[in-house]
């Protein structure tokens, strides 16, 4: 079966195409795209399979694309709010 292993470090992306055999696992081909060695450091913690978070026991299907999410750096949410809390509405909070 045919997979992809995509790696995007803050300054390249890799995508790695597999041929894995029928019933392999995520964990199985990160460890066949030697994914350790293509990116040292990059924690392994948070992969998935097509934009969502899964287990490293997750069984892949043909045509599956792996990806390792890195961490984020800052919240966007938490910046949005402290965003919104430092101005000042331009409408009076007084009744006319």
């Amino acid at each position: 079966m045919r997979v992809s292993v995509a790696i995007a470090l803050p300054d390249r992306q890799e995508v790695v195409a597999l041929d894995l055999p029928e019933g392999a696992t995520l964990a199985e081909a990160i460890a066949a795209a030697r994914v350790a060695e293509r990116a040292p450091g990059l924690s392994l913690d948070c992969v998935g399979v097509w934009g969502r978070v899964r287990g490293p026991g997750e069984m892949l299907r043909e045509g599956d694309r792996v990806e390792i999410y890195r961490a984020l750096r800052a919240d966007a949410k938490a910046l949005r709010r402290a965003r919104a809390g430092l101005r000042r509405s331009t409408r009076s909070r007084s009744a006319p």
